[in-house]
């Protein structure tokens, strides 16, 4: 057994996550200029290939969601055996879903495409993308898990240099590749990205851990310490998948809308991407500090922390978006000269003030409750509002009622509302409570001696 990490205070946690964000967000604007200067339908492609491949790598998420809560609140309860135990079994539960999100994108590309409405002149470009991205898949598995050990750790600026580091190479890559090959020269970038990234992570695991991997470790299913992180991962998969498949339905809607629909959509989601991440470093934050409060037993400073988290990612989205509303027009001409595409780009950028305060709460209150060991609430009390508002709303008012992505941004805004106000309630209600007092017991009669 080892003494009790000490635990930061929130900013000095939240800023290495913010710049880790920024920077992967960073690439993929890149990505997506580099795209354009190809043509707008090269741009459109790499925003819908992007987004498939966001949504397969949602598997990982059924590791990913438990492992950050399983090491953090073990570390909270000074059970340094049983979180080294569980990040050994990560890491081989990654390789296999690695294995077969690389499958799934090589070989269903194609079909996956078809099932978001490609338009005809984007459908082949972005199969060709997704499959060159395929390989990519296997070591984002590994990365995505190793890297979230470290920060449970703790450890939030090594994994930034880490990330620093994924994004040079991959940009130094995309700059020299993309004009010869086109958009499988990003997917031969981001191999190279993530390969570096992957053994830096093997160091960092075995100089800052003190964690060396063993052979059987990056294959081997551990089912004990696994059954911990499933607990949180699963249900936390299944609120990440079903808000996926409703946007993927959102984006179906869009495709109906046509190509330059579809490139304002990509475009326009780049900036939002951007503007969600100050929220979303907040929000892993808490769920590191909270888990650690929770493992240490201390209730009352985890629920002094989240309504203090909550105010001041408010606040953030609010300023955030409305700087890049009004940069709006000027951001845009710097994907694309089409007038029609800068101007509802822009229009979409100003209901975003509206989407993001809303969905603060959501990432905040929802990774705080999934901390506590409440990962089931989420994924029940907004799968209604994910299939009715999100998917439906999208088609509805954007299709159907014919008021285009204005509808759609719509859809999107009262969904986060709906669900943010929802998990709100929850955490305000003290309803996370009795899991986080399970889960703080069953850490203290494990513990030896």
């Amino acid at each position: 057994m080892t003494a009790r990490v000490a635990r930061p205070r929130l900013f000095p946690l939240t800023w290495p996550l913010l710049l880790e964000l920024l920077l992967g967000i960073g690439i993929g604007v890149i990505g997506t200029a580099l795209a354009a200067r190809l043509s707008d339908d090269s741009g459109a492609a790499f925003g819908l290939a992007n987004q498939v491949f966001a949504a397969i790598f949602v598997l990982f998420r059924v590791i990913g969601a438990g492992v950050s809560v399983a090491v953090t609140q073990a570390l909270g309860a000074g059970r340094r055996d049983q979180a080294d135990a569980v990040a050994r079994a990560v890491v081989g539960a990654s390789t296999w879903l690695g294995v077969g999100g690389a499958a799934l994108a090589l070989l269903a590309a194609g079909p996956l495409l078809h099932l978001v409405n490609a338009p005809s002149e984007v459908a082949p470009l972005a199969r060709v993308l997704l499959q060159a991205l395929a390989p990519a898949l296997l070591i984002d598995a590994m990365n995505a898990t190793m890297s979230s050990v470290m920060r449970a750790h703790l450890r939030s600026r090594e994994a930034l240099v880490v990330v620093i580091v994924i994004q040079i190479v991959t940009l130094a890559v995309a700059l020299l590749a993309m004009p010869y090959l086109g958009l499988p020269g990003y997917g031969l970038a981001c191999l190279c990205g993530r390969g570096t990234g992957m053994v830096l992570h093997i160091l960092l695991w075995k100089s800052r851990l003190n964690l060396q991997l063993r052979g059987e470790d990056w294959w081997r299913l551990k089912r004990a310490p696994l059954a911990t992180v499933l607990h949180i991962g699963i249900p936390g998969a299944a609120e990440n998948i079903s808000w996926r498949l409703a946007f993927m339905t959102s984006l179906a809607a869009v495709a109906q809308l046509g190509a330059l629909a579809l490139a304002t959509h990509a475009y326009t989601m780049q900036f939002l991407h951007v503007i969600l991440i100050f929220g979303l470093a907040i929000a892993f934050a808490v769920e590191i500090l909270v888990g650690h409060m929770i493992g240490a037993g201390e209730l009352h400073a985890a629920h002094k922390l989240v309504r203090k988290a909550l105010g001041f990612g408010i606040v953030v989205a609010l300023v955030v978006s409305s700087c890049f509303a009004l940069a709006g027009p000027w951001l845009l001409k710097k994907f694309t000269a089409d007038r029609h595409i800068i101007e509802l780009g822009s229009t979409l950028l100003w209901w975003t003030v509206l989407v993001e305060p809303g969905r603060v709460f959501n990432m905040v209150v929802i990774n705080a409750l999934r901390a506590a060991g409440d990962a089931r609430y989420p994924v029940i009390a907004g799968a209604a509002s994910m299939a009715l508002v999100l998917a439906g709303g999208s088609w509805f008012l954007g299709v159907h009622l014919g008021w285009g992505l204005v509808g759609v941004w719509i859809a999107y805004a009262a969904d986060e509302w709906i669900r943010g106000l929802l998990m709100w309630r929850r955490w305000a209600t003290l309803g996370w409570l009795p899991h986080a007092r399970a889960s703080h017991r069953k850490l203290r009669l494990a513990r030896p001696g």
